[in-house]
């Protein structure tokens, strides 16, 4: 940040390839965004030592001491350590920083500055959820002209996102990664648990919650990674999704009881749930909600940024786009072009030149602008399809080695989504599911989940013309403003960040045609323009 302004993002997954940047387990926290943080200075034009600040979004003053820890982590003392370290830490990775500009900051005040902030409105209430902080799981507060007033915490080891991810762990996925999948999964079950879960699971009524040991295998045997799923599968994950929308919910109900107001945001992994993000305004007593788009722990970077200037007392600006990360010249793009040997052509139009492919059913790596901060793609680095093939599901799952019963989401003009979709609109981070109507659904069969929802991306000229001009010609040709959009990458590896990513993963999956910049590739290797 400079100036108040957010200048550069992007998390350290993108630059080294191991997803996440490091395990999500208490002794890796030696483990510093180095890359990324060299990156962010480069781009602003900056050294170390011209730093007024470095954001901790942890503070290790808080933490329960040695011995005291609830949770029973044996790994937990390390934690606190290395980021008590964190400071001389930096000073190797980045030489001429100096330590003592070092500010830590409570995790879940970061989780929320990361969305009161960033976001549209300087007066609302705020709402953060995810597995633990230093000693707490969840904060709920009030803004007043962009001031914080915490209203209530949960003490661990109390915690919504602490219970979803033993859930997902005991349907045989990773827990801290993969809870994503029980929400896909939990659509194809019935909560038939929540009668036996309600009572280890609850509000409490005064701005907190319980949530008591549960014995997964009484209610379903543990599934390991390999195995089969059963329905009793996907009940545990609808019963965990029940459950916790109606936990949050009574949370939401709890706080517009004090702050009496309209709009709400919302930050912590928990919030990456669009299912219960749709549940919440739906249900909920608030009118408008706003989602950071980076709500996981990687947000916390840009929270701990922006509550360090605001102390600083520098005048923020709001989030304008989660396109923050890194970008390449048409002229670099191109020597990476020559260097990979690989034919391409220079359309007139590579908007209309990638609706034409998509328009014959082909699948398109699309490689423009700068990269999403984030996990969802939303037009910078996407796998594009066309929609109204019903196989193209399982044709996208299968080249990037997903799950099928993964659904994929659709991209839509801002202007055509309300004919098409019925939920909170505009929805550009992609946040939210919305109903598909009636009348679409047999029109755009593979971005129709099972239960007849879709997470969209609603896209706006003004601010994504390139994006815009790509749906447009392709409802030119065929008659519909939608199109496949899932995040470029196969399973187990992060997004797509710089060229040499894109070319690496388009040589390595059945993708028929990348849009690099100005550029095509095609699959064949057979030029219709140039040989380089």
């Amino acid at each position: 940040m400079v100036g108040g302004k957010i200048v550069a993002a992007s998390e350290e997954e993108r630059f080294t390839r191991r997803k996440h940047g490091k395990p999500a387990v208490p002794f890796s926290t030696w483990e510093l965004p180095e890359c990324s943080a060299r990156w962010c200075l480069s781009y602003a034009g900056l050294r170390p030592e011209d730093l007024d600040a470095v954001a901790y979004s942890y503070d290790p003053s808080l933490a329960l001491p040695p011995g005291d820890d609830i949770t029973a982590e044996l790994w937990e003392g390390l934690r606190t350590l290395y980021v008590q370290r964190a400071p001389k830490f930096l000073t190797t990775a980045l030489p001429g920083l100096d330590p003592h500009c070092v500010r830590f900051v409570p995790h879940h005040v970061a989780h929320a500055a990361s969305a009161y902030l960033a976001g549209p409105h300087s007066d609302c209430s705020v709402m953060v959820l995810d597995g633990r902080g230093e000693r707490t799981s969840y904060l709920a507060g009030k803004v007043r002209d962009g001031r914080l007033e915490v209203l209530a915490i949960q003490e661990l080891p109390h915690s919504l996102g602490l219970l979803y991810e033993e859930a997902t762990e005991h349907l045989g996925f990773h827990r801290g990664g993969d809870e994503y999948k029980v929400m896909a999964l939990a659509s194809y079950g019935q909560p038939a648990y929540l009668p036996a879960l309600r009572d280890r699971v609850r509000a409490t009524g005064d701005g907190g919650f319980l949530t008591l040991p549960v014995d997964w295998a009484h209610l379903v045997p543990r599934r390991r990674q390999d195995d089969g799923r059963g329905p009793e599968h996907a009940n545990l994950a609808s019963t965990v999704q029940v459950l916790v929308q109606e936990v949050m919910g009574q949370l939401a109900d709890w706080l517009h009881a004090q702050t009496g107001d309209s709009r709400l945001v919302l930050a912590g992994g928990v919030a990456l749930n669009c299912v219960a993000n749709s549940h919440l305004l739906q249900r909920g007593p608030f009118e408008e909600i706003w989602v950071q788009p980076a709500s996981g722990d990687s947000g916390t970077a840009l929270g701990a940024a922006l509550s360090v200037a605001k102390g600083l007392d520098e005048p923020i600006e709001p989030m304008g786009s989660a396109a923050l990360g890194r970008s390449w010249s048409d002229e670099e793009l191109e020597k990476f072009l020559l260097m990979a040997d690989v034919s391409y052509d220079q359309p007139e139009d590579i908007a209309d030149a990638v609706a034409a492919v998509l328009a014959d059913n082909g699948v398109v790596a699309w490689f423009q602008g700068r990269s999403e901060y984030g996990p969802r793609a939303l037009g910078h680095r996407s796998l594009l399809a066309n929609p109204s093939v019903e196989g193209n599901l399982e044709r996208v799952n299968d080249i990037k080695g997903r799950e099928q019963f993964r659904p994929v989401a659709p991209m839509v003009l801002s202007e055509r989504a309300a004919d098409i979709f019925q939920g909170p609109m505009p929805s550009p981070y992609m946040l939210f599911t919305h109903n598909v109507l009636p009348g679409w659904r047999d029109r755009i069969p593979a971005v129709v989940h099972v239960d007849g929802s879709a997470r969209i991306q609603t896209v706006a000229s003004a601010d994504e013309p390139l994006v815009a001009r790509m749906l447009q010609c392709f409802e030119a040709r065929t008659g519909i403003p939608v199109v496949v959009n899932t995040s470029l990458n196969t399973a187990g590896r992060p997004m797509v960040d710089d060229p040499r990513d894109a070319l690496e993963c388009f040589g390595s999956a059945p993708v028929d045609a990348l849009a690099i910049g100005p550029f095509l590739v095609r699959r064949s290797g057979v030029s219709a323009g140039r040989r380089p």
